[in-house]
């Protein structure tokens, strides 16, 4: 009962006194373990056969009055410190978080927000995390410091450790008085996991493991106690030995361990990254997390389970841009009219607020089911919102900085440092590239096996469902409408949004027949066809983001929250524009395409000197070309064709092109605490 004490301490120091200790703040459900153990895909996978499975994602997910109340209270001293005791340029500028501030957040219960109450944390939902990211997220390098801390540093412990190691490490982790760190990345094994070098051998005597490599990138690794490592270890597998990877809780005071000096980065520069070496660091054998050689699976665990956060801790560092901007462009005047009054700046505003909206949607969504009994496998949906919500989040950075000027770019404003902190997203946690493979390939395997199952059964002379399929197939082909079910008598999706809800299962239809024609076309060498994967994985991406606003917005009517019509107006807008960008993608997915540049890129890509498994920018391959300069030879490869889609559409599908003003009627949105009905 000490963390209640400490709670009731700290909660009267900030005026909410003992209300917040007379709810129930962890319910039992709230603190169960999640095991490492064959999950069911969630929602995600039946997008691939071209089907909508309602009831994953409708209704939207909710939290009763009394979690309301305690997300708010919890949330209410979390944001006054932050805007009150935090130091974001001083941070920056000194590459350092004050051990005041590091104190400050211990004693608000953040370094255990959600280890369960048993030992010594706060126990939050899924849901209550996302939302507490928001705040955080208002200074980049603490949010990375918490999230190695406990998103992946003790997170094995959480998820893959057994009674005794949660007795004895988490209770500690909780406080903050131990801070933890993820060890996997190497220098010559980044994305690859599995080709990490560093090693564990069993002692003589068999009580202990010693573990010798190098780890780089370590988040926290100069001020960590607690470290997850990953390395090789030698087990039999059907009497023969084999390679595998084992986790390991180290820790600091077993000797050993050196921290190399601190990365100079770019951005998150208070944050402590570095390199940490293990020489025959000893650690018994009750320290391995799960079973020997069960490393990777736990590691991979570990890193899907996290991802889901960042689209509301993006969302919440974008709606404190659109705070500031927005106070300046209505004030700034150029040519007698205020920069609000522009159509171009307004369109960076919409933008804006939309991207905040989805990412908060596609979070909360995922959360939800997170949140679930069960706990089904939500590792492609998290990864679908880390991809959406660091690349949104990057964009919109870079504009609001865009609205301020020559301002934005000088270091007396926050906006330079935004764009910095915000440029890691997309690289860590696992780079978009390689989440873009995993989602694609994901769901391209179920895919696969359902439909090899539906081949056999009809060879099998199972007459009834080949005429299902060749009925599905004639019908939609002679023009025939889609109905997923989202609509009409039985539908989910509220009479106001039946456009956009029409709009996504065109697309979910069109997806589900474009992926097995891409099957039957590439086989088992799709993995091979990176390009063909990544619009495979865009199409499901904007096809989640679809769903999401269409579940979140018809719950906000349904309950009659406030400002619904505004989340309408964001539905019907993001819709729109993502059935388009969709489209565009599935036809570019087909066999010859015109609009299908994969070969010229490549081909460009080999001239201009990346060949094979080496990538050489050789200064030779940089020659004048036509009225090139040869400082300018390169430009052309950071064109974007999803960029200009409109002008390139086929037009075959019969839709009338995105009206563009109607961003500009999307206005900033209401200063947003978590809505009543999430």
């Amino acid at each position: 009962m000490m963390n209640v004490n400490r709670f009731s301490v700290l909660f009267r120091s900030v005026g909410i006194g003992k209300r917040l200790l007379a709810c129930n703040l962890r319910r039992p459900e709230q603190q169960r373990s999640i095991k490492i153990q064959s999950r069911k895909l969630a929602y995600a996978k039946d997008l691939f056969l071209g089907q909508v499975n309602k009831a994953e994602v409708f209704p939207y997910p909710e939290i009763g009055n009394e979690e309301l109340e305690e997300i708010n209270q919890l949330v209410a001293p979390v944001e006054k410190f932050f805007n009150e005791e935090v130091d974001s340029a001083k941070i920056d500028r000194e590459a350092n978080i004050p051990p005041e501030t590091l104190n400050g957040l211990k004693e608000l219960g953040l370094f255990g927000i959600m280890i369960p109450e048993e030992y010594g944390g706060l126990g939050l939902s899924n849901t209550m995390y996302a939302r507490l990211a928001e705040i955080i997220s208002l200074d980049g390098s603490i949010a990375v410091t918490l999230a190695a801390h406990q998103a992946i540093g003790l997170k094995g412990i959480l998820i893959a450790g057994n009674e005794a190691q949660k007795k004895k490490y988490l209770p500690k982790l909780a406080s903050g008085e131990h801070i933890a760190a993820f060890c996997l990345t190497e220098p010559g094994s980044g994305s690859d996991a599995a080709s990490i070098q560093t090693r564990a051998i069993l002692s003589e005597d068999g009580k202990q493991y010693l573990i010798s490599g190098s780890k780089i990138w370590i988040s926290n690794g100069a001020i960590a106690d607690i470290m997850t490592v990953f390395a090789r270890t030698e087990v039999m597998v059907d009497g023969v030995k084999k390679d595998k990877i084992s986790a390991f809780i180290v820790e600091k005071a077993f000797g050993g361990i050196t921290s190399g000096k601190p990365e100079d980065k770019l951005g998150i520069r208070g944050s402590n990254t570095c390199e940490v070496t293990f020489d025959n660091v000893p650690v018994p054998l009750e320290n391995v997390i799960g079973e020997v050689g069960g490393g990777f699976k736990v590691a991979m665990n570990i890193l899907n389970s996290g991802r889901f956060s960042m689209g509301s801790s993006s969302a919440g560092m974008i709606k404190k841009l659109i705070e500031m901007t927005s106070e300046y462009a209505a004030t700034r005047k150029q040519f007698n009219k205020r920069l609000s009054e522009f159509g171009m700046i307004q369109e960076k505003f919409a933008m804006m607020a939309l991207n905040a909206f989805v990412m908060e949607s596609m979070a909360y969504l995922t959360a939800g089911m997170m949140d679930r009994p069960g706990v089904p496998d939500c590792s492609v949906e998290a990864a679908m919102v880390k991809v959406f919500s660091s690349e949104g989040g990057w964009i919109c950075v870079s504009e609001a900085l865009q609205v301020l000027g020559g301002l934005g770019y000088t270091k007396n404003y926050p906006y330079e440092r935004y764009v910095r902190d915000c440029r890691i997203l997309p690289i860590f946690e696992g780079t978009n590239e390689i989440l873009r493979m995993y989602i694609a390939l994901t769901g391209m395997q179920y895919a696969g096996k359902v439909l090899t199952g539906k081949v056999k059964e009809m060879k099998k002379g199972n007459i009834g469902l080949a005429l299902t399929m060749v009925g599905k197939k004639l019908r939609y082909s002679f023009g025939g409408s889609v109905d997923l079910g989202l609509t009409g008598k039985d539908g989910v999706v509220h009479p106001s949004l039946t456009d956009s809800a029409k709009k996504l299962e065109e697309n979910v239809n069109l997806f589900g027949a474009t992926v097995e024609s891409v099957l039957y076309r590439y086989g088992k060498t799709i993995v091979d066809e990176q390009l063909i994967l990544k619009r495979v994985a865009d199409v499901l991406i904007n096809l989640y983001a679809m769903t999401a606003v269409l579940s979140r917005a018809s719950r906000s009517i349904s309950i009659g929250l406030r400002n619904h019509d505004h989340e309408v107006l964001l539905a019907n807008t993001f819709c729109c524009d993502a059935f388009f960008k969709n489209n565009y993608m599935l036809t570019q997915l087909q066999k010859h395409s015109p609009e299908n540049n994969d070969a010229n890129i490549k081909k460009i890509a080999k001239e201009r000197g990346v060949s094979g498994d080496s990538i050489v920018f050789a200064a030779e391959a940089a020659v004048h070309t036509g009225a090139w300069s040869q400082s300018h030879t390169l430009c052309f490869l950071r064109f974007d064709v999803t960029q200009v889609h409109h002008r390139q559409l086929r037009l075959d599908y019969g839709k009338a092109t995105p009206n563009i003003n109607q961003r500009k009627a999307v206005l900033l949105p209401a200063r947003s605490n978590l809505p009543r009905k999430i």
